[in-house]
C-alpha cells in the first residue's frame, strides 16, 4: 500500500485470510509480492524441476517428502515459540514449509489430505513436533509428507517415483527394468542418460536467498518474470492448513479450501487446534545464538 515491492520470509503468513489480504494489496498497488522459497534457487532443486519437465522419468506416481529436523526441548523456551497464537503452528508450518514448497513446485497440488499430528518430545510447547500426511492427487497419484523435530541426523529428502525412474533430492537417480518374471533388474543405461541430462542442465546464476532477491530485482526492472509469487506462498500455506485441519478434525480434507473455511483465519486455527502441552517457562533470548540449517547434502 506504500508503493513498495515486498519480499516476505517464510511462512508467508499464519493464515490464508492474511495471504489473501497481502495478495490483494499487491494487486491494487501494482507491486511485486514474493514470499521467500530460497530452496528453489539451490542447484539440485532447480535442476530437478527442469529434469522433470524433460519427461525422461515418465509420469509421476508417488512423492515422499521427509522434512526431518531435530530440536532440543529448550528450543521452545523462547516466549513466542510453541504457542498457536504467536508461532502459528509447529514443525509443519515453520520447518517443513521449505520441502512442502518444493514438493508442490514439482508435483502440483493434491486433491485430498488425511493427516495426523502429535507432540512426542517438546513438553514446553502447545504445538506439534511430528506430523504425517497422506495426499491423493487428481490423477490418482499418492504422496506422503512427514514433518518432524525429533529425527536425529536431520536426513531431509524428497523422493519422486515415476514410470521409468526414481529421482531424489539430494540428487540421485535409480532405474529398474523388468525381468521375464516381473522382478527388477537395474537399468544402468537409463540411469546414466538421466544423470547426464541432469548434469547438462544450467545451474542458477545465483543460489539460495541471493538468487531469489536477484529475480525480484530483475522482475521489478521488467527484465524477466517473477519466479515466486504470492500465489505460490499461499499454495504452500493452503496445504499446511489442510494438514492441520485434517489432523485436528480426524477427517479427510479436500482442496482447495473454501474462503470461509473455519481454518482460513488465525482465530479459527487457534480456537480449534489441540494443545499438546501447556507452556510453563519462557525466556527472552539465549546466551548462545548458534543456528544450524539442516541437511548439508542439499545444495
Amino acid at each position: 500500500e506504500a508503493g513498495a515491492h515486498v519480499i516476505v520470509e517464510k511462512p508467508m503468513a499464519p493464515s490464508l485470510r492474511e495471504c489473501d489480504a497481502m495478495i490483494a494489496a499487491a494487486e491494487r498497488g501494482g507491486r511485486l509480492l514474493s514470499p521467500v522459497a530460497q530452496m528453489r534457487f539451490k542447484e539440485a532443486p532447480w535442476k530437478i524441476k527442469r529434469l522433470l519437465e524433460l519427461g525422461l522419468a515418465g509420469r509421476l506416481h508417488h512423492v515422499q517428502t521427509n522434512a526431518f529436523y531435530w530440536r532440543g526441548g529448550s528450543y521452545y523456551d523462547l516466549d513466542w515459540r510453541g504457542r498457536w497464537e504467536t508461532e502459528g503452528g509447529g514443525c509443519t508450518l515453520n520447518h517443513a514449509v521449505h520441502y512442502i514448497d518444493l514438493m508442490l513446485w514439482w508435483a502440483g497440488r493434491p486433491q485430498e489430505v488425511c493427516a495426523f499430528m502429535t507432540n512426542r518430545l517438546h513438553e514446553n510447547s502447545e504445538v506439534e513436533d511430528l506430523s504425517t500426511a497422506i495426499l491423493r492427487y487428481p490423477d490418482g497419484m499418492l504422496g506422503q509428507v512427514t514433518s518432524s523435530l525429533l529425527h536425529h541426523g536431520e536426513r531431509q529428502a524428497i523422493l519422486l517415483q515415476a514410470d521409468r525412474a526414481a529421482i531424489a533430492l539430494p540428487f540421485a537417480v535409480s532405474c529398474c527394468r523388468s525381468l521375464e518374471n516381473g522382478f527388477p533388474q537395474p537399468d544402468p543405461d537409463l540411469e546414466r542418460t538421466i544423470a547426464a541430462a541432469y548434469e547438462g542442465l544450467p545451474s542458477p546464476r545465483c543460489t539460495g536467498h541471493t538468487g531469489q532477491i536477484e529475480n525480484v530485482l530483475q522482475a521489478a526492472e521488467g527484465k524477466g518474470p517473477l519466479l515466486i509469487s504470492g500465489a505460490d506462498g499461499r499454495g504452500t500455506l493452503e496445504l499446511i492448513t489442510a494438514i492441520y485441519k485434517s489432523a485436528t478434525l480426524h477427517a479427510t480434507v479436500n482442496l482447495p479450501l473454501s474462503p470461509d473455511d473455519e481454518f482460513s483465519t488465525s482465530e479459527g486455527i487457534v480456537k480449534a487446534a489441540p494443545r499438546f502441552f501447556r507452556k510453563t517457562r519462557s525466556v527472552s533470548g539465549f546466551s548462545s545464538n548458534t543456528i544450524t540449517v539442516g541437511s548439508a547434502d542439499i545444495r
